[in-house]
């Protein structure tokens, strides 16, 4: 569903999907914002390159969009090094700031799978509806992305705290098997 907020500020919830939402030491996340063509609990649909313009501008300025926590403009938590479009959606990648103790709780409820989402805060600057009354956002003002507890689109769901860990553990394995190989040829090979 769209909320009004803030002047007018619509936002929409999205949850992770599993292979798209990482975090990182507690600390880093990555994911996906807003699908393309996928229709929400509201009706609306973003259509790919409705964020081109509005992240244009935002470069063009040197300004960033915000990362809040449940949508909240006095509860900043972090900062996105990366917010962009490709074929999927708008990819955001970020940072929870270990100094803001708003961001250390939400990292804890992250990787204990008690939140889940993403949502965006925008201002429609285009849309038309289609033949099934449904709003189709051709081109959007983006002001920042949340964290939050009830996103908009059901099927897309965060990674579970397990996968991120196995996938940790992955990788030390694939570490401690390229240093026993070294260690391996270094015994064979004459000083």
């Amino acid at each position: 569903m769209t909320q009004f907020s803030m002047a007018g500020l619509e936002t929409k919830f999205v949850r992770f999907d599993p292979e798209d939402l990482t975090v990182t030491g507690g600390r880093e996340i990555a994911g996906y914002a807003s699908l393309f063509g996928a229709c929400d609990q509201g009706g609306d649909i973003v259509e790919r390159g409705a964020y081109a313009g509005s992240l244009s501008r935002l470069a063009e300025a040197g300004r960033r969009v915000k990362m809040l926590w449940q949508h909240d403009p006095a509860e900043p938590i972090g900062i996105w090094d990366e917010v962009r479009e490709d074929g999927r959606g708008l990819f955001v990648k970020g940072r929870l700031l270990k100094e803001v103790a708003r961001a250390r709780e939400a990292a804890a409820l992250i990787e204990a799978g008690a939140i889940d989402g993403l949502s965006i805060g925008y201002r429609t600057l285009r849309a038309t509806k289609d033949g099934q009354g449904r709003r189709l956002l051709s081109e959007v003002e983006l002001w920042e992305v949340s964290l939050v507890t009830f996103p908009m689109l059901p099927d897309a769901r965060v990674n579970a705290p397990a996968e991120a860990a196995k996938g940790a553990e992955d990788l030390r394995e694939l570490a401690r098997a390229f240093e026993d190989a070294r260690a391996r040829l270094a015994a064979r090979e004459p000083r």
